[in-house]
Order: C-alpha cells, then sequence, then structure tokens
C-alpha cells in the first residue's frame, strides 16, 4: 500500500518534530501495511520547504529506514498551498511533485475557502505538464457548502485525495459523511493518511480502507490503492466520470 501524503520528514513543518519521530511514524506505517511513503512537507506562508532541501530530509529519513532494517520506502514529495508564483517557482526548481520524478503534485487550498485564481492556476499547471491533485477537499469549509466547486475541478480532470482520517470519522461525523458523498459520486480518486504523528494525526489507512471495502467493496477499495501506484509509477490515471452531489433545501433554502 502506498501513502501519497505524509509529514513524515523531521523538524521542517507541523509533522515529526525530530529523527525519533520519523522513527516512530515509519514503524506505525509498516504495522498499517504501507510499503511506500511520499513524504509530503507543507510549501506554505508558514512552512517555505523548497526541493533541496526536502531531498536532504528525505535521505535522512532513508537512512534511519536502513538503519532499522524497515520494509518500507520513502520517497520525495510536497503539499504546495495554491498560490500565484507556483508555475515560476516548478520552473525555477523549487518544487517537487510526487516521488520526485512523476507529472503529479499535491496541491492545497486553505481551509476556508476556494481560491478565486484556482481555476487559472489548475489550467496553468496543465500547460505545463502537471497534474494536480486537490488534497482534502472534504476538510475544505467553501466545498462543504458548495460542492458544485468539487465537481467542477474534477470534471474538467482535477484528481483529488481524500484523508484516510476523514473516512474513520476522526474530523467528525459531518466530514466523514461528506467524504463518504465524495467517494459515491466518483469525486475522489486517492486515499492518504496526511499523517503527522501516530496520535492526533495518525495513519488510520488500515481502518479506512476496510470501511472503503465494506461499504463499497474490494474492487473500489482496490482501484484506490491502484491509483496510488500508478502516481508513483508516473502513469495516467483512468476516472470514472463524476456526478454532482445534490444538496438538500431546508424551507426552501440550501
Amino acid at each position: 500500500m502506498i501513502d501519497l501524503h505524509c509529514h513524515i520528514l523531521a523538524g521542517i513543518d507541523d509533522g515529526a518534530k525530530n529523527s525519533g519521530d520519523t522513527l516512530t511514524m515509519l514503524k506505525s506505517a509498516v504495522e498499517e501495511g504501507i510499503t511506500v511513503i511520499t513524504a509530503s512537507p507543507h510549501h506554505n506562508p508558514e512552512y517555505h520547504n523548497e526541493r533541496p532541501l526536502i531531498l536532504e530530509k528525505v535521505k535522512e529519513a532513508q537512512k534511519i529506514i536502513a538503519e532499522n532494517q524497515l520494509p518500507i520506502q520513502i520517497l520525495p514529495g510536497q503539499e504546495v498551498r495554491a498560490y500565484g508564483d507556483l508555475i515560476e517557482d516548478y520552473q525555477a526548481g523549487k518544487l517537487v511533485t510526487s516521488a520526485d520524478n512523476t507529472n503529479y503534485m499535491l496541491i492545497e487550498f486553505p481551509s476556508n475557502h476556494v481560491p478565486g485564481y484556482a481555476n487559472q492556476l489548475f489550467y496553468n499547471m496543465k500547460l505545463q505538464g502537471l497534474q494536480p491533485i486537490l488534497v482534502h477537499p472534504e476538510r475544505n469549509t467553501e466545498i462543504i457548502e458548495q460542492p458544485d466547486k468539487l465537481y467542477d475541478f474534477v470534471n474538467q480532470g482535477i484528481l483529488t485525495q481524500i484523508t484516510a482520517s476523514s473516512i474513520t470519522g476522526h474530523f467528525g461525523k459531518k466530514i466523514q459523511k461528506f467524504s463518504f458523498q465524495i467517494m459515491e459520486h466518483n469525486l475522489t480518486h486517492f486515499i492518504a493518511s496526511d499523517a503527522h504523528n501516530i496520535t492526533s494525526r495518525a495513519f488510520k489507512m488500515k481502518a479506512a480502507f476496510k470501511l472503503v471495502e465494506n461499504e463499497y467493496g474490494l474492487r473500489a477499495a482496490r482501484n484506490f490503492k491502484h491509483n496510488a501506484e500508478e502516481v508513483i509509477a508516473n502513469q495516467p490515471i483512468y476516472t470514472k466520470t463524476p456526478t454532482p452531489i445534490k444538496t438538500k433545501k431546508f424551507l426552501g433554502l440550501f
């Protein structure tokens, strides 16, 4: 099993604080059945992690894996907050795609809204040969309130990734229910941990995939896992036709 989104690199964002935390998370990932992690430290106004530092930190994590003989692989990645100069910084070699040699890039929105320039940014990314993967849309306030925005992105060829802990209910029943709606309407393509530690923001991958399997069958769970494998191999993702999530009216209001 491949985890495309994980804050496991030591001391560079709000994930693992030191090498001990990295080792603890790696051991937990192995117990979850994860064989490959694409490390994805934040790149946003608070954490300015660029490619050279990420590659250095990945080597440190790989050394920890070797010293402890863990059956897991770690690859470079990045969780990039959407911003105006993204294309220019990518061209300058500052940004990292998933596995550092693919066309796939994790893109994050602010938690409470969808940037007005998002469509243009995604269009420009695609012109550069980049395939955006919008991460944790199920936790974005504006998308929760206006799910058609997510449908429009996916209908235009944007891929999305939901969080394992959202599926298991860690972020509350409302987000859990919305996560299942997103899956039912073919509006997501990956499940990843977005793990920051092994307590408050743990992996939850095994539990999430068990819920998906119970709700939608083994094939659905396998499809999510297969899509993650295709990202690492830099192969195209074949998607199902998305459908809009219908919002219920209450007393004439949405």
